[in-house]
């Protein structure tokens, strides 16, 4: 994991964190978030996935530092059983602890908690480039190929083991079709053109399944 926590320090330093010795910490806080047990998709893997996706189009993005530190916090806080978008919004508390403590500019801690929020709803205003590029790498998922895509519905399923299963069928189901709602699931126009047709497919699939 020393290469996550390199490139948890590269993106620290490159959006302005003055505090070293904080900023590891808050690197080795967030991993060992990403690490609890109960998490299933929402994994290290997960990150990795999403920092992949936002360093191979980070040209698209005004300040891709920002939407770097966005995808370790997005989901660093992650209860199964909480309610509505409190994951998002304890996550947003915590990046704004976490890089305030490493020296981050306020303007920066800011961007990074309203980039953060954008993931419980996906909705991305036209022209919030940095925006569109964190919720595209996060819904990567929905456009894998379809077995790629049943283990992470299947993994999805594990983190709500507590929900028995009428009640999981029905909140899954809302969740998927408010995603298909979506007017787009992938903003970036490569992205858009390369997985948006199979994203919908699978979710569609998924869908049925829950009926």
């Amino acid at each position: 994991m020393a290469d996550l926590l390199d490139r948890w320090r590269a993106a620290a330093r490159g959006a302005g964190a003055t505090d070293a010795t904080q900023r590891d910490r808050a690197g080795a806080e967030l991993l060992g978030r990403w690490r609890e047990p109960h998490r299933h998709h929402h994994t290290v893997a997960h990150l990795t996935v999403v920092l992949d996706v936002v360093d191979a189009h980070a040209s698209s993005a005004a300040r891709p530092d920002l939407v770097r530190l966005a995808a370790w916090c997005h989901d660093a806080v992650y209860d199964p059983r909480a309610e509505g978008d409190a994951n998002e919004r304890d996550s947003a508390a915590l990046a704004d602890a976490l890089l305030t403590r490493s020296g981050l500019p306020a303007n920066a801690v800011a961007e990074v908690r309203r980039l953060v929020l954008l993931t419980a709803g996906h909705a991305v205003d036209p022209g919030d480039a940095d925006g569109a590029l964190l919720c595209d790498a996060d819904l990567a998922v929905l456009a894998a190929p379809p077995g790629a895509y049943d283990h992470y519905a299947a993994a999805i399923r594990r983190e709500y083991a507590h929900v028995p299963d009428p009640a999981f069928r029905a909140g899954r189901a809302r969740v998927l079709t408010g995603l298909l709602a979506l007017p787009a699931l992938f903003r970036l126009p490569p992205l858009a053109t390369r997985w948006e047709a199979r994203a919908r497919a699978n979710l569609t699939r998924e869908l049925a399944t829950l009926h």
